[in-house]
């Protein structure tokens, strides 16, 4: 049985401050619908990614900012740092660690962020998956 995640909710205060933020990250607008007076659904893909992130007016109970850590993994942390630093958006240094190198960065609302470049051993950066020994 396969399970895909394939939408996740972003509580966000300002509906199109959210949308011009991911904007500027790169993030595609699928969708934007004002369903009533009560509901705006905005769907926005990042670049690559199968899973969209949610957010509007009516459309999740969470506080605003209360995620932390959503992650994506990006190819080359220093790239992917370099350009949306030319996009205007405030990023992190890269964090060097074993299990990969993180660049991290947060919505208008406190919504924190991840970006991993994996590492040289991992199945999932086309690796083998064992760990090399210390």
């Amino acid at each position: 049985m396969d399970m895909k995640l394939e939408l996740v909710g972003v509580p966000v205060t300002d509906v199109d401050r959210a949308k011009a933020f991911y904007l500027a990250v790169g993030f595609h607008a699928d969708h934007d619908h004002t369903v009533s007076d009560n509901v705006r659904f905005v769907q926005m893909t990042p670049p690559g990614s199968a899973c969209s992130i949610a957010f509007g007016k009516g459309i999740t109970t969470m506080t605003p900012g209360s995620l932390d850590n959503l992650q994506m993994v990006v190819a080359d942390a220093d790239a992917v740092r370099a350009e949306l630093v030319a996009r205007g958006v405030e990023v992190s240094d890269v964090d060097e660690q074993p299990w990969g190198r993180f660049v991290y960065f947060s919505d208008p609302d406190g919504n924190g962020w991840a970006l991993q470049q994996l590492p040289e051993w991992s199945a999932g950066a086309g690796g083998d998956g064992d760990q090399p020994t210390p």
